[in-house]
């Protein structure tokens, strides 16, 4: 069975941001490179969608909700709902995650 794989606004806006930061940090080739492994982790979800595993910050407050894999030092979060997985959020793990865990998904 294939899953639905649908990315937020914000998931969105994460990629493009991140493809432009490691474009202009270590130029288009590796933001192709990277933009072309995230994307592939999120393709993976049609058939894979309940493989990753509930975010630390999350977890330690009891909500278990959330998933997330990695893509080091990338972060993918997620939600599956019945057939259909919702990406959240997509951010370089070495940010304030749990701050940036709460405005994005607790918050909004």
């Amino acid at each position: 069975m294939a899953f639905t794989v649908l990315l937020t606004d914000d998931a969105a806006q994460d990629l493009e941001e991140l493809y432009l930061h490691i474009a202009r940090q270590d130029g288009w080739q590796k933001a192709e490179y990277i933009l072309d492994r995230i994307e592939k982790a999120i393709a993976s979800f049609s058939e894979y969608p309940e493989r990753g595993c509930y975010p630390y910050e999350l977890s330690s407050v009891g909500i278990r909700e959330y998933r997330e894999i990695f893509f080091k030092p990338y972060r993918i979060i997620y939600r599956f709902v019945k057939d259909c997985v919702h990406i959240y959020l997509i951010a370089d793990g070495r940010r304030n995650m749990q701050s940036l865990l709460e405005r994005r998904l607790l918050h909004a």
